[in-house]
């Protein structure tokens, strides 16, 4: 009894684990209450638990259509579930301990630390401060913008509902939308004005809070600091390669863009690049992609956004650490360097155990769903990937699942969006001191 409660009460892995799986449960049995949908029936758990667990984690996987289904009420649910999960339930926490003039504890802080991807709880709490400002600003912009475009095919009433509906899940990297039969927004798919909103939110959800708080705070320094000038070298890169190999692939398939004019081709392209670092939102049918498209699509997926952000992802700056790793090792090198900045040895084994770990949850995920689904391979690697990445995008798999189905693609959005070291952190035991080390031994490599 005392190791339970020790259980329950212990690290800030723990306590981040346990949070998301509340904010999870509570948010299945609000959605599972027949005031949820619009026929006024009750959604099985399993169906409520999967949207909820999709809302949290920012994926944006659905089972039903979110603007036909769900009522009102639904629709709110699912959108605080959306807010609570991309900023941090803990993040909240804190915004409400600060309205009520209540002190941080020590205890808490640990658990924003691990929450916000810090090394330090020094200036956590002035972060937090930043974080919700700046989500609340970008939103808000966000929502505006939205419900002026959406006020030319709708009254504006509804026009700033779905404005703010879908301000806050884009940001969020969600990808849920209103827009209805599974269109996404295939309607908007050669508005530029619609797709620079879109991807602007998208960027700046991906980018994490604590680059937004460098952007922002810039003038005051006059410089980035190493963390911000590989997390936008990195995903300017990703973006326009992926846009540029996303082009060349499909530019002369007719069931994607290959009908369009050249500028319409670009914007497309670059929109789906953008979407598959953690967006979910398309305007172009994936699934009519080819199949060296959807592949590629899938490496986006997997790398994702950046750390501290709303995206999934083995994030971009674990991909710089192994590119560098790479590249020193090419050019005979120790140290691995970035921006003329040397990284401790520690940085570069947490990117390649991150890596590993991802590899092993999404290639698992994938031989699970490949026993339980019928489906082509590539699809269910793209939905294992996708719900992993807490992308959102799928081939069409989703509505088709199994019960044991959906239960693997919850696992591999939960653990995607909590990340997976954290989950490892929580559940194994904590390591002791270390006594000794073991004497040096060589082994051939390559």
């Amino acid at each position: 009894m005392k190791k339970a409660v020790r259980w329950f009460s212990a690290s800030p892995p723990r306590t981040l684990l346990l949070g998301f799986s509340f904010i999870i449960f509570l948010g299945a049995l609000l959605l599972s209450l027949p005031i949820s949908s619009v026929s006024g029936q009750t959604m099985s758990f399993i169906d409520a638990l999967f949207t909820s667990t999709s809302a949290t984690c920012v994926t944006g996987l659905v089972l039903f259509d979110t603007g036909a289904y769900f009522s009102t009420f639904g629709h709110w649910v699912i959108l605080l579930l959306i807010q609570i999960g991309g900023i941090g339930f803990m993040t909240m926490a804190t915004l409400f301990a600060l309205i009520l003039r209540r002190r941080i504890s020590l205890k808490e802080r640990l658990i924003l630390q691990e929450s916000l991807n810090q090394g330090s709880i020094e200036g956590l709490v002035r972060l937090v401060r930043k974080v919700i400002f700046y989500a609340l600003a970008l939103e808000t912009v966000g929502a505006i913008l939205y419900t002026i475009r959406f006020s030319i095919d709708m009254p504006l009433g509804r026009a700033m509902y779905h404005g703010v509906f879908h301000s806050i899940s884009i940001f969020n990297n969600a990808g849920f939308d209103l827009s209805g039969d599974f269109t996404s927004f295939s309607k908007y798919s050669s508005d530029l004005y619609m797709n620079i909103v879109s991807m602007g939110l998208i960027i700046l959800g991906g980018f994490g809070f604590i680059v937004l708080a460098d952007l922002f705070d810039w003038k005051k320094k006059w410089k980035f600091s190493l963390h911000t000038k590989v997390v936008l070298s990195v995903s300017a890169a990703l973006i326009v390669v992926g846009a540029l190999i996303i082009l060349i692939f499909e530019f002369t398939n007719s069931r994607s863009i290959g009908e369009e004019g050249f500028g319409q081709k670009v914007l497309m392209s670059f929109f789906q690049s953008v979407t598959t670092r953690s967006g979910g939102v398309t305007t172009v049918d994936i699934t009519e992609f080819r199949q060296a498209t959807q592949f590629f699509i899938i490496i986006l997926m997997f790398i994702g956004a950046s750390p501290g952000s709303t995206g999934g992802g083995i994030k971009t700056t674990t991909f710089a650490v192994l590119v560098g790793a790479v590249l020193a090792m090419i050019r005979g090198k120790e140290d691995v360097v970035l921006f003329r900045l040397r990284l401790a040895q520690e940085r570069v084994y947490k990117a390649v155990t991150v890596t590993l770990f991802c590899i092993g949850i999404v290639l698992l995920g994938t031989l699970v769903l490949s026993t339980t689904e019928d489906a082509a391979f590539l699809k269910i690697l793209f939905e294992a990937t996708s719900a992993f990445g807490t992308v959102g995008l799928s081939m069409g798999l989703t509505g088709d699942l199994t019960l044991a189905g959906k239960l693997t693609i919850i696992f591999l959005m939960f653990i995607g969006r909590l990340g997976p070291l954290t989950l490892t952190y929580a559940l194994g035991p904590k390591p002791g001191r270390v006594l000794y080390r073991h004497a040096e031994g060589k082994i051939i490599i390559g």
